[in-house]
Protein backbone atom coordinates (compact mmCIF):
# COMPACT_ATOMS: atom_id res chain seq x y z
CA UNK A 1 0.00 0.00 0.00
CA UNK A 2 0.99 3.31 -0.76
CA UNK A 3 -0.56 5.64 1.96
CA UNK A 4 0.86 8.48 4.10
CA UNK A 5 1.94 8.39 7.06
CA UNK A 6 2.24 11.56 8.34
CA UNK A 7 -0.76 10.83 10.86
CA UNK A 8 0.31 7.81 12.26
CA UNK A 9 3.95 9.20 12.90
CA UNK A 10 2.95 11.36 15.33
CA UNK A 11 1.27 8.19 17.18
CA UNK A 12 5.14 7.49 18.23
CA UNK A 13 5.86 10.48 19.55
CA UNK A 14 3.32 10.49 22.54
CA UNK A 15 1.05 13.36 20.75
CA UNK A 16 -1.71 10.82 19.81
CA UNK A 17 -5.05 10.73 21.80
CA UNK A 18 -5.26 9.39 25.79
CA UNK A 19 -7.25 6.58 24.85
CA UNK A 20 -4.35 5.11 22.45
CA UNK A 21 -3.02 1.70 23.48
CA UNK A 22 0.36 -0.34 22.99
CA UNK A 23 0.26 -4.36 23.32
CA UNK A 24 2.27 -5.62 26.52
CA UNK A 25 1.66 -9.20 26.18
CA UNK A 26 0.10 -12.16 24.03
CA UNK A 27 -0.81 -15.20 25.03
CA UNK A 28 -2.22 -18.10 22.74
CA UNK A 29 -4.28 -21.63 23.33
CA UNK A 30 -5.08 -24.38 20.91
CA UNK A 31 -8.73 -25.92 21.02
CA UNK A 32 -9.38 -28.75 18.86
CA UNK A 33 -12.81 -29.09 17.48
CA UNK A 34 -14.37 -32.48 16.02
CA UNK A 35 -17.18 -32.28 13.89
CA UNK A 36 -20.84 -34.35 13.93
CA UNK A 37 -20.89 -34.54 10.06
CA UNK A 38 -18.51 -33.65 7.41
CA UNK A 39 -17.93 -30.30 5.71
CA UNK A 40 -16.73 -30.25 2.13
CA UNK A 41 -14.59 -27.25 0.78
CA UNK A 42 -13.73 -27.66 -2.75
CA UNK A 43 -11.56 -31.19 -3.03
CA UNK A 44 -11.27 -31.71 0.33
CA UNK A 45 -13.54 -32.40 3.46
CA UNK A 46 -13.24 -31.01 6.99
CA UNK A 47 -13.86 -33.49 9.85
CA UNK A 48 -12.54 -31.84 12.64
CA UNK A 49 -10.87 -28.19 13.13
CA UNK A 50 -8.49 -26.36 15.90
CA UNK A 51 -9.20 -22.61 16.97
CA UNK A 52 -6.72 -20.33 17.54
CA UNK A 53 -7.40 -18.52 20.85
CA UNK A 54 -5.84 -15.41 22.06
CA UNK A 55 -5.47 -13.54 24.89
CA UNK A 56 -4.00 -10.08 24.59
CA UNK A 57 -3.04 -7.78 27.22
CA UNK A 58 -2.68 -3.85 26.36
CA UNK A 59 -1.99 -1.10 27.89
CA UNK A 60 -3.01 2.99 27.46
CA UNK A 61 -0.70 6.24 27.85
CA UNK A 62 -2.01 6.16 31.88
CA UNK A 63 -0.67 3.00 32.06
CA UNK A 64 -3.95 1.32 32.82
CA UNK A 65 -4.30 -2.39 31.60
CA UNK A 66 -6.77 -4.60 29.70
CA UNK A 67 -7.56 -7.74 28.04
CA UNK A 68 -8.90 -8.76 25.18
CA UNK A 69 -10.06 -12.17 23.50
CA UNK A 70 -10.18 -12.91 20.02
CA UNK A 71 -10.39 -16.49 17.96
CA UNK A 72 -10.69 -18.05 15.06
CA UNK A 73 -10.74 -21.40 13.38
CA UNK A 74 -7.57 -22.41 11.28
CA UNK A 75 -9.79 -23.93 8.42
CA UNK A 76 -7.04 -25.42 6.46
CA UNK A 77 -8.99 -26.66 3.41
CA UNK A 78 -10.77 -23.36 3.12
CA UNK A 79 -7.32 -20.88 3.84
CA UNK A 80 -4.68 -23.31 1.95
CA UNK A 81 -6.42 -25.32 -0.49
CA UNK A 82 -3.47 -28.33 -1.98
CA UNK A 83 -2.69 -31.26 -2.27
CA UNK A 84 -0.13 -31.15 0.49
CA UNK A 85 -1.46 -33.47 3.72
CA UNK A 86 -3.33 -31.33 6.39
CA UNK A 87 -1.40 -31.76 9.20
CA UNK A 88 1.71 -30.25 6.96
CA UNK A 89 -0.30 -27.29 6.17
CA UNK A 90 -2.13 -27.28 10.44
CA UNK A 91 1.67 -26.98 11.51
CA UNK A 92 2.58 -24.45 9.16
CA UNK A 93 -0.38 -22.17 10.19
CA UNK A 94 0.43 -22.73 13.94
CA UNK A 95 4.08 -22.17 13.54
CA UNK A 96 3.05 -18.76 11.73
CA UNK A 97 0.45 -17.96 14.64
CA UNK A 98 3.12 -18.23 17.06
CA UNK A 99 5.04 -15.98 14.87
CA UNK A 100 2.44 -13.21 15.31
CA UNK A 101 2.06 -14.12 19.08
CA UNK A 102 5.97 -13.17 19.17
CA UNK A 103 5.82 -10.35 17.32
CA UNK A 104 2.73 -8.42 18.83
CA UNK A 105 4.57 -7.28 22.12
CA UNK A 106 7.52 -6.30 20.50
CA UNK A 107 5.08 -3.39 18.84
CA UNK A 108 5.95 -0.40 20.79
CA UNK A 109 3.41 1.98 19.06
CA UNK A 110 0.51 3.52 20.56
CA UNK A 111 -2.71 3.77 18.85
CA UNK A 112 -6.54 2.93 18.54
CA UNK A 113 -7.11 -1.02 17.32
CA UNK A 114 -7.76 0.17 13.59
CA UNK A 115 -4.62 1.77 13.71
CA UNK A 116 -1.83 -0.40 15.22
CA UNK A 117 -4.36 -3.44 13.34
CA UNK A 118 -3.19 -2.02 9.80
CA UNK A 119 0.12 -1.58 10.22
CA UNK A 120 0.72 -4.34 11.48
CA UNK A 121 -1.35 -6.29 8.33
CA UNK A 122 0.80 -3.52 6.11
CA UNK A 123 4.43 -4.16 7.51
CA UNK A 124 4.76 -7.17 9.46
CA UNK A 125 2.44 -9.64 7.88
CA UNK A 126 4.46 -9.33 5.02
CA UNK A 127 7.75 -9.71 6.58
CA UNK A 128 6.82 -12.55 8.44
CA UNK A 129 5.05 -14.57 6.05
CA UNK A 130 8.31 -13.87 3.61
CA UNK A 131 10.43 -15.61 6.34
CA UNK A 132 8.22 -18.02 7.00
CA UNK A 133 8.02 -19.08 3.35
CA UNK A 134 12.02 -18.88 3.33
CA UNK A 135 12.34 -21.70 6.01
CA UNK A 136 10.51 -23.71 4.00
CA UNK A 137 8.36 -25.11 6.81
CA UNK A 138 6.51 -26.65 4.48
CA UNK A 139 7.09 -28.31 1.14
CA UNK A 140 4.72 -25.28 -0.78
CA UNK A 141 4.64 -22.01 0.65
CA UNK A 142 1.76 -20.28 3.08
CA UNK A 143 -0.86 -18.30 0.88
CA UNK A 144 -1.40 -15.13 1.96
CA UNK A 145 -4.96 -16.09 3.13
CA UNK A 146 -3.40 -18.79 5.36
CA UNK A 147 -1.63 -15.77 7.00
CA UNK A 148 -4.30 -13.57 7.37
CA UNK A 149 -6.23 -16.12 8.92
CA UNK A 150 -3.79 -16.50 11.50
CA UNK A 151 -3.23 -13.44 12.49
CA UNK A 152 -6.88 -12.49 12.69
CA UNK A 153 -7.83 -13.94 16.39
CA UNK A 154 -4.66 -11.88 17.30
CA UNK A 155 -6.47 -8.34 15.36
CA UNK A 156 -10.02 -9.19 16.89
CA UNK A 157 -8.36 -9.55 20.42
CA UNK A 158 -6.80 -6.19 20.09
CA UNK A 159 -10.05 -4.79 19.26
CA UNK A 160 -11.68 -6.21 21.94
CA UNK A 161 -8.49 -5.06 24.34
CA UNK A 162 -9.31 -1.47 23.24
CA UNK A 163 -12.67 -1.41 23.95
CA UNK A 164 -12.27 -3.36 27.33
CA UNK A 165 -9.69 -0.21 27.56
CA UNK A 166 -11.96 2.41 26.76
CA UNK A 167 -15.06 0.70 28.76
CA UNK A 168 -16.86 0.89 25.02
CA UNK A 169 -18.39 -1.08 22.96
CA UNK A 170 -15.72 -1.54 19.90
CA UNK A 171 -18.42 -0.36 17.39
CA UNK A 172 -18.86 3.28 19.47
CA UNK A 173 -14.82 3.72 19.10
CA UNK A 174 -14.59 3.53 15.41
CA UNK A 175 -15.00 7.03 15.19
CA UNK A 176 -12.94 10.40 14.99
CA UNK A 177 -13.10 10.70 18.71
CA UNK A 178 -11.19 7.59 18.86
CA UNK A 179 -9.31 7.55 15.95
CA UNK A 180 -5.84 9.63 15.52
CA UNK A 181 -6.41 9.36 11.47
CA UNK A 182 -9.71 9.44 9.35
CA UNK A 183 -10.21 6.86 6.82
CA UNK A 184 -8.02 8.53 3.97
CA UNK A 185 -5.07 7.64 6.02
CA UNK A 186 -5.92 4.05 4.91
CA UNK A 187 -7.94 4.07 1.76
CA UNK A 188 -7.64 5.24 -1.87
CA UNK A 189 -11.12 5.87 -4.01
CA UNK A 190 -11.02 4.75 -7.19
CA UNK A 191 -13.83 7.44 -8.10
CA UNK A 192 -13.80 11.20 -7.98
CA UNK A 193 -16.87 11.26 -6.64
CA UNK A 194 -15.77 9.75 -3.38
CA UNK A 195 -13.42 11.12 -1.01
CA UNK A 196 -12.18 9.33 2.92
CA UNK A 197 -11.02 12.59 3.86
CA UNK A 198 -13.06 13.14 7.28
CA UNK A 199 -14.62 10.03 7.03
CA UNK A 200 -14.45 7.06 9.72
CA UNK A 201 -15.69 3.31 9.62
CA UNK A 202 -18.94 4.46 11.68
CA UNK A 203 -19.75 6.73 9.12
CA UNK A 204 -20.62 3.56 7.02
CA UNK A 205 -22.06 1.60 9.66
CA UNK A 206 -25.95 1.08 9.67
CA UNK A 207 -28.03 4.15 11.30
CA UNK A 208 -30.12 1.69 13.59
CA UNK A 209 -27.96 -1.62 14.54
CA UNK A 210 -30.40 -4.62 14.84
CA UNK A 211 -30.26 -6.93 17.60
CA UNK A 212 -31.34 -9.81 15.55
CA UNK A 213 -30.43 -10.94 11.92
CA UNK A 214 -31.89 -13.50 9.76
CA UNK A 215 -29.84 -16.82 9.31
CA UNK A 216 -28.46 -18.45 6.25
CA UNK A 217 -28.04 -22.43 7.00
CA UNK A 218 -25.84 -24.08 4.34
CA UNK A 219 -26.36 -26.90 2.57
CA UNK A 220 -23.35 -28.83 2.05
CA UNK A 221 -22.01 -30.83 -1.04
CA UNK A 222 -22.54 -33.78 1.52
CA UNK A 223 -25.28 -33.07 3.13
CA UNK A 224 -28.19 -35.35 2.82
CA UNK A 225 -31.54 -33.61 1.17
CA UNK A 226 -34.03 -36.76 0.85
CA UNK A 227 -34.55 -39.71 2.98
CA UNK A 228 -33.77 -41.74 0.36
CA UNK A 229 -29.77 -40.14 0.46
CA UNK A 230 -29.38 -41.43 4.41
CA UNK A 231 -26.54 -43.65 5.22
CA UNK A 232 -27.51 -45.15 8.11
CA UNK A 233 -24.37 -43.27 9.70
CA UNK A 234 -25.44 -40.40 10.79
CA UNK A 235 -25.69 -38.80 14.17
CA UNK A 236 -28.22 -39.82 16.53
CA UNK A 237 -27.61 -36.41 18.68
CA UNK A 238 -31.40 -34.66 18.66
CA UNK A 239 -30.06 -32.31 15.99
CA UNK A 240 -31.39 -32.79 12.60
CA UNK A 241 -29.47 -33.90 9.42
CA UNK A 242 -32.39 -33.74 6.68
CA UNK A 243 -33.22 -30.12 5.08
CA UNK A 244 -36.60 -30.38 5.85
CA UNK A 245 -36.12 -30.63 9.39
CA UNK A 246 -33.37 -28.01 9.10
CA UNK A 247 -35.91 -25.54 7.86
CA UNK A 248 -39.03 -26.63 10.32
CA UNK A 249 -36.80 -26.57 13.35
CA UNK A 250 -35.05 -23.44 12.92
CA UNK A 251 -38.07 -21.75 10.92
CA UNK A 252 -35.08 -21.21 7.83
CA UNK A 253 -35.93 -18.46 5.66
CA UNK A 254 -32.42 -18.22 3.94
CA UNK A 255 -30.07 -20.95 2.43
CA UNK A 256 -26.92 -21.30 0.35
CA UNK A 257 -25.83 -24.08 -1.33
CA UNK A 258 -22.57 -25.39 -1.53
CA UNK A 259 -21.65 -26.42 -5.10
CA UNK A 260 -18.59 -28.39 -6.86
CA UNK A 261 -17.73 -26.08 -9.45
CA UNK A 262 -16.60 -28.70 -12.29
CA UNK A 263 -19.22 -30.29 -12.87
CA UNK A 264 -22.12 -28.59 -14.48
CA UNK A 265 -25.29 -31.29 -14.10
CA UNK A 266 -24.28 -31.76 -10.70
CA UNK A 267 -24.45 -28.19 -9.98
CA UNK A 268 -27.58 -27.57 -12.00
CA UNK A 269 -29.50 -30.53 -10.07
CA UNK A 270 -28.57 -29.48 -6.93
CA UNK A 271 -29.94 -26.09 -7.32
CA UNK A 272 -32.97 -27.45 -8.17
CA UNK A 273 -33.70 -29.73 -5.91
CA UNK A 274 -32.90 -27.78 -3.35
CA UNK A 275 -34.93 -24.96 -4.43
CA UNK A 276 -37.86 -26.99 -4.79
CA UNK A 277 -37.48 -27.65 -1.15
CA UNK A 278 -37.22 -24.27 -0.51
CA UNK A 279 -39.94 -23.16 -2.39
CA UNK A 280 -42.42 -26.39 -0.42
CA UNK A 281 -41.42 -24.60 2.85
CA UNK A 282 -41.45 -20.58 1.86
CA UNK A 283 -38.08 -20.20 2.14
CA UNK A 284 -37.32 -16.45 0.99
CA UNK A 285 -33.85 -16.85 -0.80
CA UNK A 286 -31.05 -18.49 -1.70
CA UNK A 287 -27.45 -18.57 -2.71
CA UNK A 288 -24.98 -20.64 -4.79
CA UNK A 289 -21.29 -21.52 -3.77
CA UNK A 290 -19.59 -22.65 -6.72
CA UNK A 291 -16.25 -23.41 -4.15
CA UNK A 292 -14.12 -21.67 -6.59
CA UNK A 293 -13.50 -24.40 -8.46
CA UNK A 294 -14.43 -22.41 -12.17
CA UNK A 295 -12.50 -21.11 -14.31
CA UNK A 296 -14.75 -19.75 -17.78
CA UNK A 297 -17.42 -17.36 -16.69
CA UNK A 298 -19.59 -19.55 -19.43
CA UNK A 299 -19.97 -22.58 -16.63
CA UNK A 300 -22.04 -20.18 -14.24
CA UNK A 301 -24.05 -18.66 -16.88
CA UNK A 302 -25.02 -21.45 -18.70
CA UNK A 303 -26.31 -22.94 -15.57
CA UNK A 304 -27.81 -19.27 -14.75
CA UNK A 305 -29.44 -19.00 -17.66
CA UNK A 306 -30.88 -22.67 -18.01
CA UNK A 307 -31.93 -22.24 -14.42
CA UNK A 308 -33.92 -19.00 -15.48
CA UNK A 309 -35.39 -20.95 -18.50
CA UNK A 310 -36.75 -23.95 -16.97
CA UNK A 311 -37.03 -22.93 -12.95
CA UNK A 312 -37.51 -19.39 -13.08
CA UNK A 313 -38.78 -19.35 -9.57
CA UNK A 314 -35.70 -20.72 -8.54
CA UNK A 315 -33.40 -18.45 -10.46
CA UNK A 316 -35.74 -15.65 -9.03
CA UNK A 317 -34.86 -16.63 -5.30
CA UNK A 318 -31.65 -16.59 -6.21
CA UNK A 319 -30.42 -13.48 -4.18
CA UNK A 320 -26.37 -13.61 -5.45
CA UNK A 321 -24.02 -15.66 -6.85
CA UNK A 322 -20.72 -16.58 -4.52
CA UNK A 323 -17.23 -16.79 -5.71
CA UNK A 324 -16.98 -19.04 -8.49
CA UNK A 325 -13.40 -18.23 -9.49
CA UNK A 326 -9.94 -19.03 -8.15
CA UNK A 327 -8.72 -17.35 -4.87
CA UNK A 328 -5.93 -15.45 -6.52
CA UNK A 329 -7.53 -12.88 -8.13
CA UNK A 330 -4.28 -10.66 -9.66
CA UNK A 331 -3.59 -14.18 -11.05
CA UNK A 332 -6.88 -15.17 -12.63
CA UNK A 333 -7.99 -12.07 -13.34
CA UNK A 334 -10.93 -12.90 -15.21
CA UNK A 335 -13.86 -10.79 -16.71
CA UNK A 336 -17.10 -11.19 -14.51
CA UNK A 337 -18.96 -8.37 -16.45
CA UNK A 338 -21.59 -11.45 -18.31
CA UNK A 339 -22.00 -13.14 -14.63
CA UNK A 340 -22.65 -10.14 -12.68
CA UNK A 341 -25.04 -8.97 -15.23
CA UNK A 342 -26.75 -12.08 -14.52
CA UNK A 343 -27.10 -12.04 -10.72
CA UNK A 344 -25.50 -10.05 -7.97
CA UNK A 345 -21.49 -11.73 -7.94
CA UNK A 346 -19.67 -11.54 -4.66
CA UNK A 347 -16.14 -11.78 -3.43
CA UNK A 348 -15.16 -13.95 -0.63
CA UNK A 349 -12.07 -16.24 -0.73
CA UNK A 350 -10.49 -13.56 -3.24
CA UNK A 351 -11.02 -10.01 -0.91
CA UNK A 352 -7.60 -10.85 1.45
CA UNK A 353 -8.25 -6.60 1.96
CA UNK A 354 -9.58 -3.39 0.15
CA UNK A 355 -7.35 -3.58 -2.85
CA UNK A 356 -8.26 -6.81 -4.15
CA UNK A 357 -12.33 -5.42 -3.68
CA UNK A 358 -11.27 -2.12 -5.92
CA UNK A 359 -9.66 -5.04 -8.62
CA UNK A 360 -12.62 -7.22 -7.86
CA UNK A 361 -14.88 -4.33 -8.91
CA UNK A 362 -12.62 -3.80 -11.57
CA UNK A 363 -13.33 -6.88 -13.36
CA UNK A 364 -17.30 -6.88 -12.69
CA UNK A 365 -17.67 -7.95 -8.93
CA UNK A 366 -20.39 -6.00 -7.49
CA UNK A 367 -20.26 -7.00 -3.80
CA UNK A 368 -18.20 -8.49 -1.26
CA UNK A 369 -18.42 -11.34 1.41
CA UNK A 370 -16.65 -9.43 4.58
CA UNK A 371 -15.14 -12.37 7.00
CA UNK A 372 -13.54 -11.69 10.69
CA UNK A 373 -11.18 -14.18 9.93
CA UNK A 374 -9.30 -11.68 7.32
CA UNK A 375 -9.07 -9.32 10.79
CA UNK A 376 -11.62 -7.35 12.13
CA UNK A 377 -9.42 -4.23 10.61
CA UNK A 378 -8.77 -5.34 7.16
CA UNK A 379 -12.96 -6.08 6.87
CA UNK A 380 -14.33 -3.16 8.29
CA UNK A 381 -11.30 -1.60 5.85
CA UNK A 382 -13.04 -3.70 2.81
CA UNK A 383 -16.70 -2.61 3.81
CA UNK A 384 -15.84 1.08 3.88
CA UNK A 385 -14.30 0.83 0.33
CA UNK A 386 -16.75 -1.20 -1.07
CA UNK A 387 -19.78 0.53 0.58
CA UNK A 388 -18.27 3.90 -0.38
CA UNK A 389 -18.08 2.77 -4.22
CA UNK A 390 -21.52 1.44 -4.06
CA UNK A 391 -20.86 -2.55 -3.56
CA UNK A 392 -22.84 -4.60 -2.04
CA UNK A 393 -21.96 -6.05 1.64
CA UNK A 394 -22.50 -9.90 3.21
CA UNK A 395 -20.98 -11.29 5.98
CA UNK A 396 -19.98 -14.86 5.39
CA UNK A 397 -19.76 -17.82 7.93
CA UNK A 398 -16.15 -19.60 8.13
CA UNK A 399 -18.17 -22.23 10.37
CA UNK A 400 -17.35 -20.13 13.58
CA UNK A 401 -17.61 -21.74 17.12
CA UNK A 402 -17.23 -20.43 20.39
CA UNK A 403 -16.00 -17.17 21.16
CA UNK A 404 -15.38 -16.59 17.06
CA UNK A 405 -18.90 -16.43 16.61
CA UNK A 406 -19.57 -13.16 18.42
CA UNK A 407 -17.22 -10.76 16.30
CA UNK A 408 -19.09 -12.29 13.19
CA UNK A 409 -21.75 -11.43 13.60
CA UNK A 410 -21.60 -8.02 15.67
CA UNK A 411 -20.05 -7.20 12.37
CA UNK A 412 -22.95 -8.19 10.38
CA UNK A 413 -25.33 -6.48 12.18
CA UNK A 414 -23.23 -3.16 11.67
CA UNK A 415 -22.48 -3.20 7.90
CA UNK A 416 -25.79 -3.75 6.95
CA UNK A 417 -25.85 -6.77 4.83
CA UNK A 418 -28.08 -7.82 1.56
CA UNK A 419 -29.74 -10.24 3.66
CA UNK A 420 -28.98 -11.18 7.58
CA UNK A 421 -25.81 -13.04 7.82
CA UNK A 422 -24.52 -16.86 7.28
CA UNK A 423 -24.24 -19.01 10.63
CA UNK A 424 -23.57 -22.53 10.36
CA UNK A 425 -21.43 -23.88 13.27
CA UNK A 426 -24.45 -25.08 14.99
CA UNK A 427 -24.69 -27.49 11.76
CA UNK A 428 -21.25 -28.69 12.12
CA UNK A 429 -19.80 -28.59 15.43
CA UNK A 430 -22.97 -27.74 17.91
CA UNK A 431 -21.57 -29.43 20.98
CA UNK A 432 -18.68 -27.40 20.58
CA UNK A 433 -20.24 -23.88 22.32
CA UNK A 434 -22.12 -25.17 24.72
CA UNK A 435 -20.15 -23.21 27.61
CA UNK A 436 -20.53 -19.62 25.55
CA UNK A 437 -24.13 -20.53 24.38
CA UNK A 438 -25.05 -20.51 28.73
CA UNK A 439 -24.33 -16.82 28.21
CA UNK A 440 -25.70 -16.37 24.63
CA UNK A 441 -28.05 -18.98 23.47
CA UNK A 442 -29.39 -17.17 20.76
CA UNK A 443 -26.11 -16.51 19.04
CA UNK A 444 -25.48 -20.39 18.97
CA UNK A 445 -29.28 -21.57 18.17
CA UNK A 446 -31.36 -20.36 15.49
CA UNK A 447 -35.25 -19.64 15.48
CA UNK A 448 -37.77 -18.23 13.91
CA UNK A 449 -35.05 -17.97 11.10
CA UNK A 450 -33.05 -15.60 13.50
CA UNK A 451 -29.86 -15.56 15.23
CA UNK A 452 -30.66 -13.19 18.37
CA UNK A 453 -27.25 -10.38 19.10
CA UNK A 454 -29.55 -9.16 22.54
CA UNK A 455 -27.31 -10.50 25.14
CA UNK A 456 -24.17 -9.27 23.87
CA UNK A 457 -23.51 -6.24 25.72
CA UNK A 458 -20.57 -4.34 27.76
CA UNK A 459 -16.86 -3.20 26.32
CA UNK A 460 -15.21 -4.68 23.64
CA UNK A 461 -16.97 -6.99 21.42
CA UNK A 462 -19.42 -7.05 25.01
CA UNK A 463 -18.28 -11.58 25.19
CA UNK A 464 -19.24 -11.05 28.70
CA UNK A 465 -16.36 -13.46 28.98
CA UNK A 466 -15.98 -13.13 32.90
CA UNK A 467 -19.23 -14.50 32.88
CA UNK A 468 -18.10 -17.46 30.46
CA UNK A 469 -15.10 -17.99 32.35
CA UNK A 470 -17.25 -19.61 35.33
CA UNK A 471 -18.24 -22.27 33.13
CA UNK A 472 -15.16 -22.40 30.98
CA UNK A 473 -12.17 -24.97 31.31
CA UNK A 474 -8.77 -23.22 30.92
CA UNK A 475 -7.20 -24.15 27.76
CA UNK A 476 -3.87 -25.20 27.47
CA UNK A 477 -1.12 -22.10 26.44
CA UNK A 478 0.49 -22.34 23.51
CA UNK A 479 3.48 -19.49 23.91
Amino acid sequence: MTQPDSNRASLTSGNGLATDVRVTKSQMYLLPVQTRVPLKFGAETLTHVTCLRVRMTVQDRAGQIAEGWGETPLSVQWAWPSSLSHDARLSSMIAFAKSCNAAWPEVDDYGHAMELGYDFIRKQLPERLAEHQAAGDSAEPMPLLAALICASAFDIALHDAYGNACDRDIYQTYSRDFMNCDLSDFLTPDDQAVTFDGKYPQDFFVSETPTSLPAWHLVGGLDPIAPSELAGDEPDDGVPVLLNDWIQRDGLKYLKIKLRGNDSEWDYQRLVQVGKVAAKHNVTALTSDFNCQVHDPAYVNEILDRLAKEHPSIFDDLLYVEQPFPYELEQNRIDVHSVSGRKPLFLDESAHDWQHVRLGRQLGWTGVALKTCKTQTGALLSHCWARAHGMQIMVQDLTNPMLAAIPHVRLAAHVGTIGGVETNAMQFYPAASDTEAVIHPGIYRRRDGQVDLSTISGPGFGYRIDEIARVMPEPTAEN
